[in-house]
């Protein structure tokens, strides 16, 4: 372990340079050419087998095969994700984005970088036991690139051998530099996203009862949409609705005809989407009747829970803690209401999922993610390098 240990630290200069480079060319899902392209240079240069092109033409599926009995190797998954969010950045770093309002808020290319520096780091050990898979995936920020993979077989073998087990890992800055978090079962929510059109009849804004304003109905429509949380939701369970966006109008004394709005919906159960669904339509609809209005409620996207398995987590735990002592393995006691697309590999194979710790020892607090001011910590790279090595050889 020790002289694996070592050689990662050698690694870690380039690395360093590659996640800056990364972090100053930002690429928005599905649009993350400039990012496969290094990906796929970079295995190239390091003598990795790889299929480019896949879900939907940016993601990168790599293959490093076992070494040791190849015949009846496992194989191990990795996983990392490549894209950014529409975010202008305000770190004041000076390898922040070139690419004005996107910004690698959410640490991709941390990840990416790990899972680099994992594949290099992997063909340095002469003796691996496991054949290696290692998931380059585009859209994870909306887009469901993981689903994508799976569809093109990242996982099933039609390029490669057939998974195993996959592992993912995702940088957390309430977390400390050093440690790693992760749990049996739920760790993140499932997500659902809606797209609500009101149409009323407008009017001049002088004169409302000539008309039947969408605004004010919205509104209703809003505040009642958490009572479907507070009121018909076991205190128990754990259900979010929120709407984050609402648009209607173009003038300050005209009534429109229509109002629009985007919203989400997380729980911790798959079962319970689908009722939260009909609810939320329920509510809608009811309250547009009684207002004498109409309304559209469209679904447009969904990701399962993420949902840890019992036996990788397990094995996860126990490579993590001969790696980074035993006392930085914790437990994440509740799940995060925040989604992940890593969920659509666990419904194909074994999965486990866990936090990386980022907050430096000296800091008290650390920007979350999706902040304009966010920069994954180049000091938890050799972490998650060691760790994704690790599970890789032994997992």
């Amino acid at each position: 372990m020790s002289a694996l240990r070592s050689r990662i630290e050698n690694l870690i200069p380039e690395l360093i340079e590659i996640r800056h480079d990364l972090h100053a060319h930002p690429e928005l899902g599905y649009d993350e050419n400039r990012t496969s392209g290094v990906v796929c240079d970079q295995l190239k240069s390091a003598g990795i087998e790889y299929v480019p092109g896949l879900a939907k033409g940016t993601g990168v599926l790599g293959f490093i095969p076992a070494t040791t009995n190849p015949e009846s190797a496992r194989t191990v998954a990795l996983r990392a994700d490549m894209d950014a969010l529409p975010i202008l950045e305000k770190t004041g770093k000076p390898y922040s984005s070139t690419n004005d309002g996107v910004m690698h808020a959410c640490g991709h290319d941390g990840h990416t970088t790990v899972l680099l520096g994992t594949a290099k780091a992997l063909t340095l050990v002469e003796e691996r036991p496991n054949n290696v898979l290692m998931l380059f995936q585009p859209a994870e920020e909306g887009g469901a690139g993981g689903e994508a993979m799976c569809k093109d077989g990242a996982l099933a073998g039609k390029h490669f051998p057939k998974a195993d087990v996959i592992y993912g890992l995702h940088g957390f800055p309430s977390a400390a530099l050093g440690e790693v978090y992760t749990r049996v079962g739920p760790l993140m929510a499932s997500a659902s996203e809606f797209i609500v059109e009101i149409t009323g009849k407008g009017c001049h804004a002088a004169f409302p009862h000539f008309g039947n304003d969408p605004i004010v109905i919205m509104s209703h429509v809003i505040v009642a949409l958490q009572s479907i949380v507070s009121r018909k939701v076991d205190p128990l369970a754990s259900v979010v609705v929120t709407v984050g966006s609402v648009h209607s109008g173009f003038a300050h004394n005209v009534i429109p005809d229509r109002a629009t709005m985007h919203g989400t919906l997380r729980t911790l159960d798959d079962t319970m989407t689908g009722w939260a669904k009909a609810q939320i339509d329920q509510v809608v609809h009811g309250i547009c009747a009684a207002y004498g209005a109409t309304a559209s409620v469209e679904w447009v996207g969904w990701y399962p829970v993420t949902s840890n398995d019992a036996g990788a987590t397990a094995t996860f735990r126990r490579i993590a803690a001969e790696v980074i002592g035993e006392t930085a393995v914790r437990e994440q006691e509740v799940p995060v209401m925040g989604a992940e697309d890593f969920s659509f590999y666990g419904r194909h194979v074994p999965a486990c999922f866990f936090f990386l710790g980022l907050m430096p020892s000296s800091s008290q607090t650390y920007p979350l993610l999706h902040a304009d001011t966010f920069d994954f910590n180049d000091d938890a790279i050799a972490n998650g390098v060691e760790l994704m090595v690790n599970l890789a050889l032994r997992g």
